[in-house]
């Protein structure tokens, strides 16, 4: 017999911990994950913008490199994205009965912390137009380094935490792994300048933030969903419970 079936990913089956008011906060929290996820790819106006940059050849965050004229643009733009990951995260984490669950929604907010302190360390330059610009910039690369562990280790959890019980998250489940394959792959691409390589680096990694997108929207579609099924009364008793909602 199973008495958790309908509650949402991280959030403990108890009775009183699925009433009205946490379903409200799922559903802020799933708004803000999709902003954040259309926001991530705010990269998508500099194929309309006269920014100099080689979408091939150039980072995205050379977009808002200390140097470059449309950095205030996307540097809020970027800062806005890390501000609706922390706060949706806060709101959706619950007290649960998994830890993956529960450590997942923590690294998913520290990947906002990292990536506003990857806005607030930019690059002083853009090495894609400049060839004595250092690719590696020591803050922006630990930042960014940082911002890489947050997420992957918030995809690993999720995904574990959806195997281990995949009526909480079946589209997570089903899809998690696939955007964790392919966000991982296509950010190991984008290494190259780093070890001296450049060139071409620009179009993987522009996959990369299209897939981390689609990860957000993974997440407010789950939330959503947990929140659309029936919850339990808030004064029912374990002993209470309707036997249809029994397995």
């Amino acid at each position: 017999m199973q008495l958790t079936r309908n509650a949402p990913l991280g959030v403990s089956g108890h009775p009183e911990q699925l009433h009205r008011p946490a379903g409200g906060r799922q559903r802020l929290a799933a708004v803000m994950l999709t902003g954040a996820a259309l926001l991530y790819n705010g990269w998508l106006l500099e194929l309309l913008l006269p920014t100099g940059l080689d979408y091939r050849h150039s980072y995205v965050s050379e977009l808002f490199a200390a140097d470059q004229p449309f950095r205030v643009l996307f540097g809020r733009m970027e800062i806005a994205c890390a501000v609706l990951v922390m706060a949706g995260a806060l709101l959706a984490r619950g007290p649960g009965r998994g830890t993956a669950a529960r450590t997942g929604w923590w690294a998913l907010f520290g990947f906002g912390m990292s990536s506003l302190a990857d806005v607030l360390l930019p690059m002083g330059c853009a090495p894609s137009l400049e060839p004595t610009c250092q690719a590696v910039h020591p803050w922006h690369t630990v930042t960014s380094g940082l911002v890489h562990f947050f997420l992957f280790a918030c995809m690993v959890l999720f995904c574990l935490a959806a195997a281990a019980e995949p009526a909480r998250a079946p589209v997570i489940r089903r899809w998690g792994p696939r955007l964790l394959a392919g966000a991982l792959g296509s950010a190991v691409i984008t290494t190259g300048p780093l070890i001296g390589h450049p060139g071409w680096h620009g179009l993987p990694q522009r996959a990369h933030l299209l897939l981390v997108g689609l990860w957000f929207a993974l997440l407010a579609r789950e939330l959503l969903a947990s929140v659309g099924r029936e919850p339990w009364p808030r004064n029912a008793a374990a002993g209470s419970v309707p036997a249809a909602r029994l397995r």
